[in-house]
């Protein structure tokens, strides 16, 4: 028995639930006279909803196909071995599910040496391998490719990635030391750096050949047969691959470097997993690929054993299961079809959401306010972000005349909505305003037409408490920018009936957004948890401590912005505003700064200017600050801002705000882009003790985006 079959099997009995993936051999006669070759098809069964992966058994199956075409190929039987995977699917890399359950160092380096083990044959065969991505591929089935002598890609592959920085690990089965001596150190940051840490960006096929990752592209329709008689062309000699010659010298340091100020950039430090992939780059210099192996085993067995990546599994599994079955939701089969959508409003915010319910549901969208001017400005804006799209190729010309035909504005609510089934108002954050437009479109809507409320901290219930029907008012608050942060918190007014709600999370799924449920509390979720960590920098700025200390004290989150950085992006205006609903609901937690109140006193946008190309403190904004003398140092106002964060969270889980930790999570996730490698809030502030300190006890189980005891 080999050192990796039993490094495998021990694996494989520690999971036992695996997806398992087999690895077809089948042979077939290549064009040309190019002779006989073996295609290795990865496929688990399933259909595409159910992406191949590698577990410990699937790996073992990959590993007993190559001792076949091993075999046949040192035999002579065979001039070449293809490797490809079902429909629509290449591999998208590890179970995840499977490294949850690693407990001890040695079973995490296991894996790691398991996969290298497997992948490195396939460059050791005696005949050249060919990968052909022919759909999705992802982390270690990306690997598996850039251990083949060559690659093709589909043109139609809608996403390839090396997402490990994402979650907490490196591309551990070849992926840091490969990359880099194939495309240059600098594309390769760029896959494994750079587009993990933006939210895990993808690559479409063509960017994957443009980029040197694969040798050809082809149309999808006949990927195979093409990349077969490609194949056989370069087996014939007929077809030469060139490929770029890589800078070993600065170059390669300076990719190193702007990799570092990548990371730097987006998790200040806070999560190893980037700094680690670019140790291995650094190391990759010299083109030593089994010493490069090998820092991947070590640095993938540390990171598993680590807080980071279970976290960064426990984020995924929210963000990928979780949200796709929103705890609280009441029957999909109550709701109600929408076939016409009214927007109160033509502003900023309402044109958004008129531009997004347009795209996503191809229904009749009208838009109101209180003149002609307006309207026009919001049709308007609907109309440019179409020709945008149409510019970009994104749709074609019949759509966009389609599109732009369904949007229409209006100044009489009468017209615009009496047949539309679902209408949302984005109007002043003000109360009476709201229940004065509500009360107009009850007036006139169907008696079946949902009324939505984008208001991001005002009571639903008593938006709706005038009306002859509130059980059809719903609170449907979206985050901005509308297009680009998936979060959808739906809240339920006390007299909001299952049928309303269950229509607004089937409107929320064809919106494509992630839809919470959310009591009718004070600001909801993330605004309320954004307001008190934000109101804890405020406040001990006005006590006396430095603007720049208060910044850098919640560096160690890896925050994507610093806290005042957020709070240009939301608006001094606005944040001021919550801050004051909330101070009026809970006063003894939420204070109103009466240096924010100068800053938007004084029209200022923020409290930085970017002369430098940095941000640097306004002179203005800092003439204006009063604060008192009480400074406290960087760790000390981390840990007041991180317990008053945690007592907030005890207390809207107390209130049964929503209905777990997890909902939590995974609304700053999706709504604040709070980091993955955080796991949203909860198991940092349990992982660093805060929860028990605050609240005598964790927010989520022991084992839950942790180690398991």
């Amino acid at each position: 028995m080999s050192t990796t079959t039993e490094l495998l099997q021990g694996a494989a009995r520690l999971f036992p639930d695996e997806v398992v993936t087999s690895a077809h051999v089948r042979h077939l006669d290549l064009p040309a006279g190019a002779g006989r070759f073996a295609l290795i098809t990865l496929d688990n069964g399933l259909d595409h909803t159910k992406p191949t992966t590698f577990g410990p058994q699937s790996l073992a199956n990959l590993d007993a196909a190559i001792d076949q075409v091993e075999r046949e190929a040192a035999e002579g039987a065979i001039t070449g071995v293809g490797l490809t995977g079902k429909p629509f699917i290449f591999a998208v890399g590890a179970d995840l599910k499977g490294v949850e359950l690693l407990r001890t160092h040695d079973q995490a380096l296991a894996i790691g040496r398991g996969g290298h083990e497997v992948f490195k044959r396939l460059s050791g065969l005696a005949v050249p391998t060919f990968a052909y991505y022919n759909g999705a591929a992802m982390g270690g089935g990306v690997e598996a490719g850039l251990h083949c002598s060559y690659r093709t890609v589909s043109r139609a592959v809608p996403a390839f990635s090396l997402p490990e920085v994402f979650l907490g690990l490196v591309p551990g089965w070849g992926g840091c030391a490969l990359l880099p001596n194939l495309i240059g150190a600098d594309r390769a940051v760029t896959v494994i750096i750079e587009n993990s840490l933006n939210q895990n960006r993808q690559l479409k096929g063509a960017q994957v050949f443009e980029l040197g990752i694969a040798d050809a592209v082809f149309d999808g329709a006949d990927f195979l047969e093409r990349s077969l008689v490609w194949t056989a062309s370069v087996l014939n000699g007929e077809t030469a691959v060139e490929r770029t010659t890589v800078d070993r010298g600065d170059a390669w340091d300076a990719a190193v470097a702007r990799g570092r100020s990548v990371a730097d950039s987006k998790v200040h430090g806070a999560a190893p997993a980037a700094y680690r992939a670019l140790e291995i780059i650094e190391a990759a210099k010299d083109g030593d690929l089994q010493a490069g192996f090998d820092a991947e085993d070590r640095a993938l067995a540390d990171l598993i054993m680590g807080g980071e990546l279970r976290s960064g599994i426990y984020a995924f599994n929210l963000v990928q299961k979780r949200a796709k079955r929103p705890a609280g939701a009441p029957d999909r089969n109550l709701a109600r079809p929408v076939t016409k959508v009214g927007v109160v409003g033509a502003g900023l915010m309402a044109s958004q959401l008129a531009l997004l319910f347009l795209r996503r549901l191809e229904v009749p969208v009208v838009l109101t306010d209180i003149d002609q001017e307006r309207v026009d400005k919001g049709v308007g804006y609907v109309h440019a972000e179409i020709d945008k799209l149409l510019g970009k190729g994104r749709i074609h010309q019949d759509k966009a005349n389609r599109l732009k035909a369904l949007v229409t504005g209006v100044l009489d609510k009468a017209e615009g909505f009496s047949d539309a089934d679902f209408v949302i108002e984005a109007v002043f954050e003000e109360m009476g305003v709201k229940q004065k437009v509500f009360a107009e479109v009850e007036a006139v809507a169907p008696a079946h037409a949902i009324l939505a409320t984008n208001t991001s901290s005002l009571s639903v219930t008593e938006m709706a408490s005038q009306l002859k029907h509130p059980e059809r008012v719903v609170g449907f608050h979206f985050f901005n920018p509308v297009a680009v942060l998936p979060l959808l918190e739906i809240v339920r007014g006390e007299r909001t009936d299952d049928a309303s709600l269950a229509t607004a999370f089937g409107v929320a799924k064809k919106l494509r957004k992630t839809a919470v449920l959310v009591k009718d509390a004070p600001a909801f979720v993330v605004n309320r948890i954004l307001t008190r960590f934000m109101g804890e920098i405020q406040n001990v700025i006005d006590e006396g401590t430095p603007v720049e200390v208060a910044e850098r004290a919640v560096e160690p989150l890896g925050l994507p912005m610093s806290p005042l950085v957020l709070l240009e992006l939301v608006g001094p205006a606005i944040g001021l505003h919550v801050s004051e609903t909330l101070n009026r609901s809970f006063p003894d937690r939420f204070t109103v700064s009466p240096n924010l109140a100068a800053v938007v006193a004084a029209g200022k946008r923020g409290f930085y200017v970017y002369d430098s190309g940095r941000p640097e403190l306004d002179p203005e904004v800092a003439a204006l600050l009063r604060q008192g003398d009480t400074v406290l140092t960087e760790e000390a106002t981390r840990a007041r801002v991180l317990d008053a964060v945690a007592q907030e969270i005890g207390l809207m889980l107390d209130e049964g705000v929503v209905a777990e930790a997890q909902d939590i999570d995974l609304c700053l996730i999706t709504g604040a882009g709070w980091p993955f490698h955080l796991g949203g809030i909860t198991p940092y502030l349990d992982r660093e003790g805060v929860s028990e300190r605050v609240n005598g006890k964790r927010f989520l189980a022991p084992g839950a985006a942790s180690v398991p005891a």
